[in-house]
Protein backbone atom coordinates (compact mmCIF):
# COMPACT_ATOMS: atom_id res chain seq x y z
CA UNK A 1 0.00 0.00 0.00
CA UNK A 2 0.96 3.56 -1.22
CA UNK A 3 -0.49 6.19 1.58
CA UNK A 4 0.25 10.00 1.34
CA UNK A 5 -0.77 11.35 4.76
CA UNK A 6 -1.76 15.25 4.58
CA UNK A 7 -1.32 17.41 7.79
CA UNK A 8 -0.94 20.29 9.34
CA UNK A 9 2.58 19.63 10.90
CA UNK A 10 4.49 16.68 11.44
CA UNK A 11 6.99 16.38 14.72
CA UNK A 12 8.99 17.78 16.20
CA UNK A 13 6.20 19.85 16.31
CA UNK A 14 4.58 19.60 19.10
CA UNK A 15 0.72 18.63 19.41
CA UNK A 16 -1.45 15.34 20.00
CA UNK A 17 -2.67 15.26 16.09
CA UNK A 18 1.38 15.26 14.71
CA UNK A 19 2.07 13.02 17.44
CA UNK A 20 -0.22 10.49 16.09
CA UNK A 21 0.15 11.17 12.70
CA UNK A 22 3.71 10.91 13.05
CA UNK A 23 2.90 7.12 15.27
CA UNK A 24 0.35 5.63 12.10
CA UNK A 25 2.61 6.58 9.52
CA UNK A 26 5.53 4.62 11.40
CA UNK A 27 3.48 1.75 12.26
CA UNK A 28 2.68 1.58 8.41
CA UNK A 29 6.02 2.07 7.29
CA UNK A 30 6.89 -0.76 9.60
CA UNK A 31 4.39 -3.11 8.18
CA UNK A 32 6.28 -2.46 4.42
CA UNK A 33 3.98 0.27 3.09
CA UNK A 34 5.09 2.84 1.11
CA UNK A 35 4.44 6.04 3.54
CA UNK A 36 4.91 10.01 3.09
CA UNK A 37 3.57 13.11 4.52
CA UNK A 38 2.88 16.41 3.27
CA UNK A 39 2.34 19.05 5.84
CA UNK A 40 3.55 22.84 6.63
CA UNK A 41 7.02 23.81 7.96
CA UNK A 42 6.81 24.41 11.61
CA UNK A 43 8.48 27.64 11.36
CA UNK A 44 8.00 30.17 9.07
CA UNK A 45 9.63 29.63 5.40
CA UNK A 46 9.84 30.68 2.01
CA UNK A 47 11.14 27.32 0.90
CA UNK A 48 9.57 24.01 0.83
CA UNK A 49 11.65 21.33 2.04
CA UNK A 50 12.15 17.38 2.26
CA UNK A 51 13.85 15.19 4.58
CA UNK A 52 13.09 11.71 6.11
CA UNK A 53 11.91 10.18 9.15
CA UNK A 54 13.46 6.60 8.81
CA UNK A 55 11.84 5.66 5.48
CA UNK A 56 8.54 8.14 5.65
CA UNK A 57 9.48 10.91 3.26
CA UNK A 58 7.73 14.00 4.87
CA UNK A 59 7.71 17.27 2.66
CA UNK A 60 7.52 20.22 4.29
CA UNK A 61 5.82 22.84 2.78
CA UNK A 62 6.73 26.80 3.22
CA UNK A 63 3.96 28.86 5.02
CA UNK A 64 4.53 32.36 4.83
CA UNK A 65 2.75 32.48 8.68
CA UNK A 66 -0.28 32.05 10.10
CA UNK A 67 -3.80 33.89 10.06
CA UNK A 68 -5.95 32.56 13.36
CA UNK A 69 -4.85 29.16 13.10
CA UNK A 70 -5.05 29.10 9.28
CA UNK A 71 -1.08 28.63 8.03
CA UNK A 72 -1.03 30.50 5.06
CA UNK A 73 0.48 28.20 2.41
CA UNK A 74 -0.45 29.80 -1.17
CA UNK A 75 2.27 26.72 -2.62
CA UNK A 76 0.27 24.08 -0.88
CA UNK A 77 -1.86 22.97 -4.06
CA UNK A 78 1.07 22.39 -6.26
CA UNK A 79 3.13 20.69 -3.82
CA UNK A 80 0.55 18.53 -3.20
CA UNK A 81 0.04 18.11 -6.85
CA UNK A 82 3.71 17.17 -6.83
CA UNK A 83 3.61 15.16 -3.62
CA UNK A 84 1.11 12.83 -5.43
CA UNK A 85 3.36 12.59 -8.74
CA UNK A 86 6.54 11.38 -7.15
CA UNK A 87 5.00 8.83 -4.23
CA UNK A 88 2.16 7.67 -6.59
CA UNK A 89 -0.14 6.98 -3.36
CA UNK A 90 -3.34 4.62 -3.30
CA UNK A 91 -4.76 6.32 -1.04
CA UNK A 92 -4.86 10.25 0.31
CA UNK A 93 -5.58 9.93 4.32
CA UNK A 94 -6.18 13.54 5.14
CA UNK A 95 -6.13 14.60 8.67
CA UNK A 96 -8.05 17.61 9.98
CA UNK A 97 -8.84 20.11 11.13
CA UNK A 98 -6.55 21.73 8.49
CA UNK A 99 -7.30 24.81 5.72
CA UNK A 100 -4.40 23.39 3.27
CA UNK A 101 -6.20 20.33 3.35
CA UNK A 102 -9.03 21.60 1.12
CA UNK A 103 -6.38 21.96 -1.80
CA UNK A 104 -7.34 18.08 -2.18
CA UNK A 105 -10.82 19.56 -3.60
CA UNK A 106 -8.40 21.55 -6.38
CA UNK A 107 -6.14 19.28 -7.30
CA UNK A 108 -7.21 16.71 -10.36
CA UNK A 109 -4.50 14.42 -9.77
CA UNK A 110 -5.94 14.49 -6.16
CA UNK A 111 -9.64 13.90 -7.09
CA UNK A 112 -8.61 10.66 -8.76
CA UNK A 113 -7.63 9.16 -5.95
CA UNK A 114 -9.70 7.73 -2.21
CA UNK A 115 -9.45 9.93 0.45
CA UNK A 116 -9.77 8.93 4.33
CA UNK A 117 -11.08 11.77 6.19
CA UNK A 118 -9.31 11.80 9.48
CA UNK A 119 -11.72 14.01 11.83
CA UNK A 120 -9.16 15.27 14.46
CA UNK A 121 -11.92 17.71 15.96
CA UNK A 122 -14.61 20.20 15.25
CA UNK A 123 -14.32 23.93 14.66
CA UNK A 124 -15.45 24.98 17.82
CA UNK A 125 -17.98 27.28 17.73
CA UNK A 126 -18.04 28.14 21.66
CA UNK A 127 -14.32 28.94 21.46
CA UNK A 128 -13.31 31.94 23.34
CA UNK A 129 -11.46 33.40 19.50
CA UNK A 130 -13.49 35.44 18.15
CA UNK A 131 -11.48 35.28 14.98
CA UNK A 132 -12.23 31.60 15.05
CA UNK A 133 -16.03 32.14 15.16
CA UNK A 134 -16.27 34.67 12.51
CA UNK A 135 -14.25 32.60 10.08
CA UNK A 136 -16.17 29.25 10.27
CA UNK A 137 -18.93 30.43 7.82
CA UNK A 138 -16.53 31.02 5.16
CA UNK A 139 -14.92 27.61 6.35
CA UNK A 140 -17.82 25.82 6.59
CA UNK A 141 -18.96 25.03 2.76
CA UNK A 142 -15.23 23.85 2.19
CA UNK A 143 -15.61 21.49 5.09
CA UNK A 144 -18.78 20.11 3.74
CA UNK A 145 -17.31 19.87 0.59
CA UNK A 146 -14.30 17.73 1.87
CA UNK A 147 -16.58 14.79 3.96
CA UNK A 148 -19.02 14.90 0.88
CA UNK A 149 -16.36 13.91 -1.35
CA UNK A 150 -14.50 11.70 1.30
CA UNK A 151 -14.83 7.95 0.75
CA UNK A 152 -14.57 7.56 4.01
CA UNK A 153 -14.41 9.54 7.42
CA UNK A 154 -12.60 8.29 10.69
CA UNK A 155 -13.62 9.71 13.89
CA UNK A 156 -11.87 9.33 17.33
CA UNK A 157 -14.58 8.38 19.35
CA UNK A 158 -18.37 7.58 19.07
CA UNK A 159 -19.28 10.27 21.57
CA UNK A 160 -16.94 12.98 19.44
CA UNK A 161 -18.74 11.49 16.29
CA UNK A 162 -22.45 11.56 17.69
CA UNK A 163 -21.96 15.42 19.22
CA UNK A 164 -20.62 16.76 16.14
CA UNK A 165 -22.82 19.23 13.70
CA UNK A 166 -20.24 18.78 11.02
CA UNK A 167 -20.76 15.32 10.45
CA UNK A 168 -24.31 14.88 11.38
CA UNK A 169 -24.91 14.12 7.39
CA UNK A 170 -22.08 12.07 7.12
CA UNK A 171 -22.72 9.10 9.79
CA UNK A 172 -22.93 6.62 7.80
CA UNK A 173 -19.63 6.78 6.40
CA UNK A 174 -17.39 7.23 9.75
CA UNK A 175 -15.67 4.87 11.35
CA UNK A 176 -14.23 4.80 14.94
CA UNK A 177 -10.60 4.43 15.46
CA UNK A 178 -8.80 5.75 18.40
CA UNK A 179 -5.75 7.49 18.55
CA UNK A 180 -2.64 5.04 19.77
CA UNK A 181 0.35 5.90 21.49
CA UNK A 182 3.46 3.88 20.83
CA UNK A 183 6.29 2.68 23.57
CA UNK A 184 8.61 5.01 24.91
CA UNK A 185 12.00 4.80 25.90
CA UNK A 186 12.62 4.74 29.73
CA UNK A 187 14.37 7.51 31.27
CA UNK A 188 15.10 8.45 34.66
CA UNK A 189 12.37 10.44 36.90
CA UNK A 190 12.84 14.26 36.76
CA UNK A 191 11.79 15.21 40.10
CA UNK A 192 13.94 18.40 40.18
CA UNK A 193 11.99 19.69 37.66
CA UNK A 194 9.03 20.39 40.18
CA UNK A 195 8.96 23.28 42.96
CA UNK A 196 8.37 21.70 46.76
CA UNK A 197 5.51 19.84 47.68
CA UNK A 198 4.42 16.84 49.57
CA UNK A 199 2.30 15.47 46.27
CA UNK A 200 3.67 16.32 42.46
CA UNK A 201 0.88 16.97 39.83
CA UNK A 202 1.60 17.27 36.29
CA UNK A 203 -0.59 18.82 33.56
CA UNK A 204 0.74 18.96 29.80
CA UNK A 205 -0.70 21.01 26.84
CA UNK A 206 -0.80 23.95 24.67
CA UNK A 207 -1.30 27.03 27.20
CA UNK A 208 -4.60 27.50 25.12
CA UNK A 209 -8.23 28.75 26.83
CA UNK A 210 -10.18 25.77 26.12
CA UNK A 211 -7.20 23.39 28.16
CA UNK A 212 -8.64 24.91 31.61
CA UNK A 213 -5.41 25.76 33.29
CA UNK A 214 -6.84 28.58 34.83
CA UNK A 215 -9.31 26.34 36.35
CA UNK A 216 -6.63 24.41 37.71
CA UNK A 217 -4.88 27.22 39.35
CA UNK A 218 -7.59 27.94 41.23
CA UNK A 219 -7.90 24.34 42.41
CA UNK A 220 -4.11 23.85 43.09
CA UNK A 221 -4.56 27.06 45.34
CA UNK A 222 -7.11 25.08 47.30
CA UNK A 223 -4.02 22.24 47.92
CA UNK A 224 -1.19 23.31 50.18
CA UNK A 225 0.56 19.88 49.99
CA UNK A 226 0.19 19.94 45.97
CA UNK A 227 2.85 21.24 43.59
CA UNK A 228 2.13 21.44 40.15
CA UNK A 229 4.16 20.96 37.01
CA UNK A 230 3.18 23.07 34.13
CA UNK A 231 4.56 22.01 30.62
CA UNK A 232 3.94 23.62 27.58
CA UNK A 233 3.81 27.10 25.94
CA UNK A 234 0.59 29.33 23.76
CA UNK A 235 -0.58 32.37 23.89
CA UNK A 236 -2.29 32.24 27.64
CA UNK A 237 1.52 31.84 29.00
CA UNK A 238 0.98 35.13 30.38
CA UNK A 239 -2.48 35.20 31.38
CA UNK A 240 -1.59 32.19 33.68
CA UNK A 241 1.66 33.65 35.13
CA UNK A 242 -0.22 36.51 35.78
CA UNK A 243 -3.03 34.29 37.85
CA UNK A 244 -0.14 32.10 39.48
CA UNK A 245 1.24 35.56 40.98
CA UNK A 246 -2.60 36.86 42.06
CA UNK A 247 -2.96 33.33 44.21
CA UNK A 248 0.32 33.45 45.64
CA UNK A 249 1.32 30.37 43.62
CA UNK A 250 4.65 31.53 42.94
CA UNK A 251 6.90 28.48 45.22
CA UNK A 252 4.34 25.62 44.49
CA UNK A 253 3.81 26.50 40.48
CA UNK A 254 6.36 25.77 37.76
CA UNK A 255 5.71 26.48 33.96
CA UNK A 256 8.68 25.06 31.98
CA UNK A 257 7.57 25.99 28.18
CA UNK A 258 7.59 23.76 25.49
CA UNK A 259 10.51 21.02 26.83
CA UNK A 260 12.10 18.02 24.47
CA UNK A 261 11.08 14.60 24.62
CA UNK A 262 13.70 12.92 26.97
CA UNK A 263 12.22 15.70 29.70
CA UNK A 264 9.15 15.15 29.14
CA UNK A 265 9.03 11.61 29.63
CA UNK A 266 11.12 12.12 32.97
CA UNK A 267 8.15 14.37 33.96
CA UNK A 268 5.62 11.72 33.70
CA UNK A 269 8.06 9.29 35.16
CA UNK A 270 8.36 11.77 37.75
CA UNK A 271 4.61 12.60 38.46
CA UNK A 272 2.29 11.18 40.38
CA UNK A 273 -1.30 12.30 39.50
CA UNK A 274 -1.74 13.69 35.64
CA UNK A 275 -4.58 16.21 35.28
CA UNK A 276 -5.96 17.60 32.02
CA UNK A 277 -8.65 19.54 33.23
CA UNK A 278 -9.72 21.32 29.78
CA UNK A 279 -13.03 22.93 29.51
CA UNK A 280 -14.97 21.88 25.87
CA UNK A 281 -15.56 20.04 22.71
CA UNK A 282 -12.22 21.58 20.97
CA UNK A 283 -10.28 18.44 23.68
CA UNK A 284 -11.40 16.10 21.03
CA UNK A 285 -9.54 12.94 22.45
CA UNK A 286 -7.06 13.98 24.77
CA UNK A 287 -3.49 12.42 23.68
CA UNK A 288 -1.56 13.54 26.49
CA UNK A 289 -3.74 11.20 28.78
CA UNK A 290 -2.49 8.01 26.43
CA UNK A 291 0.64 9.22 27.80
CA UNK A 292 -0.16 9.38 31.37
CA UNK A 293 -1.94 5.85 31.02
CA UNK A 294 1.31 4.65 29.68
CA UNK A 295 3.50 5.89 32.45
CA UNK A 296 0.68 4.68 34.64
CA UNK A 297 -0.25 7.73 35.92
CA UNK A 298 -3.98 8.08 37.87
CA UNK A 299 -5.77 10.74 35.66
CA UNK A 300 -8.21 13.41 36.57
CA UNK A 301 -9.96 15.29 33.70
CA UNK A 302 -13.32 16.78 32.43
CA UNK A 303 -16.18 15.13 31.86
CA UNK A 304 -16.71 16.96 28.36
CA UNK A 305 -20.15 15.98 26.85
CA UNK A 306 -19.69 15.03 23.58
CA UNK A 307 -16.06 14.24 23.95
CA UNK A 308 -13.72 11.30 23.80
CA UNK A 309 -12.08 12.40 26.98
CA UNK A 310 -14.66 10.68 28.82
CA UNK A 311 -14.13 7.10 26.74
CA UNK A 312 -10.62 7.49 27.48
CA UNK A 313 -10.91 8.15 31.50
CA UNK A 314 -12.35 5.34 32.67
CA UNK A 315 -14.33 6.89 35.52
CA UNK A 316 -13.67 4.99 38.70
CA UNK A 317 -11.20 2.63 36.47
CA UNK A 318 -8.30 4.51 35.77
CA UNK A 319 -8.93 7.73 36.93
CA UNK A 320 -11.71 10.45 37.70
CA UNK A 321 -13.90 12.86 35.66
CA UNK A 322 -15.45 16.59 37.05
CA UNK A 323 -17.66 19.19 35.60
CA UNK A 324 -15.42 20.96 33.25
CA UNK A 325 -14.88 24.27 34.81
CA UNK A 326 -15.36 23.78 38.28
CA UNK A 327 -12.79 24.24 40.06
CA UNK A 328 -14.08 23.07 43.64
CA UNK A 329 -14.88 19.63 42.39
CA UNK A 330 -11.31 19.54 40.39
CA UNK A 331 -9.62 20.06 43.56
CA UNK A 332 -11.94 17.84 45.74
CA UNK A 333 -10.58 15.03 43.09
CA UNK A 334 -7.14 15.80 43.39
CA UNK A 335 -7.02 15.73 47.34
CA UNK A 336 -8.91 12.38 47.17
CA UNK A 337 -6.01 11.26 44.64
CA UNK A 338 -3.45 12.91 47.25
CA UNK A 339 -4.54 11.06 50.43
CA UNK A 340 -5.46 7.61 48.55
CA UNK A 341 -2.17 5.74 47.85
CA UNK A 342 -3.70 2.84 47.16
CA UNK A 343 -6.25 3.86 45.05
CA UNK A 344 -3.66 5.79 43.12
CA UNK A 345 -1.77 2.84 42.57
CA UNK A 346 -4.82 0.70 41.46
CA UNK A 347 -5.62 3.54 38.83
CA UNK A 348 -2.48 3.95 37.41
CA UNK A 349 -2.30 0.10 36.98
CA UNK A 350 -5.49 -0.12 35.46
CA UNK A 351 -4.63 2.75 32.62
CA UNK A 352 -1.29 1.44 32.03
CA UNK A 353 -3.31 -1.49 30.82
CA UNK A 354 -5.72 0.12 29.45
CA UNK A 355 -3.43 1.27 26.77
CA UNK A 356 -1.59 -1.68 26.31
CA UNK A 357 -5.07 -3.16 25.20
CA UNK A 358 -6.63 -0.40 23.85
CA UNK A 359 -4.66 2.13 22.23
CA UNK A 360 -1.43 0.74 20.78
CA UNK A 361 -0.29 1.06 17.30
CA UNK A 362 -0.72 -2.63 15.70
CA UNK A 363 -3.98 -2.40 16.21
CA UNK A 364 -4.78 1.22 15.11
CA UNK A 365 -2.89 0.72 12.33
CA UNK A 366 -4.65 -2.88 11.26
CA UNK A 367 -8.08 -0.78 12.11
CA UNK A 368 -7.03 1.57 9.62
CA UNK A 369 -5.78 -0.38 7.09
CA UNK A 370 -9.34 -1.74 6.95
CA UNK A 371 -10.74 1.47 6.45
CA UNK A 372 -8.52 1.77 3.73
CA UNK A 373 -9.29 -1.28 1.87
CA UNK A 374 -13.04 -0.29 2.23
CA UNK A 375 -12.53 3.01 0.55
CA UNK A 376 -10.85 1.64 -2.41
CA UNK A 377 -13.43 -0.56 -2.82
CA UNK A 378 -15.71 1.81 -3.09
CA UNK A 379 -13.65 3.50 -5.21
CA UNK A 380 -13.62 0.46 -7.42
CA UNK A 381 -17.18 0.03 -7.26
CA UNK A 382 -17.55 3.81 -8.05
CA UNK A 383 -16.03 3.72 -11.40
CA UNK A 384 -17.06 0.19 -12.31
CA UNK A 385 -20.86 1.76 -12.53
CA UNK A 386 -19.79 5.44 -13.78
Amino acid sequence: MRVLHIGKFYPPAAGGIETFTAMLARAQAAAGDAVAVLAHAERRSWRTRQRADGTIAVHEVARWGQLAYAPLSPGFPWQLARAIASHRPDVLHIHVPNTSAFAALLVPAARRLPWIVHWHADIPLDSASRALRLAYPFYRPWEQALLRRADAIIATSSAYRDASHALADWRAKTTIVPLALDDAPAVPPGETLWPPGKRRLLAVGRLSHYKGFEVLLDSVAQLPDTSLLLIGSGERERALRTRIAELGLQSRVRMTGHVDDDTLRGAYAAAEIFCLPSLDRAEAFGMVLLEAMRAGLPCVASAIVGSGVGEVVAAGTTGLLTPPGDADALAAALDRLSNDEELCRRFGTAGRERWQNDYRPAAVSAATRQVYAQALAHRAAADRSG
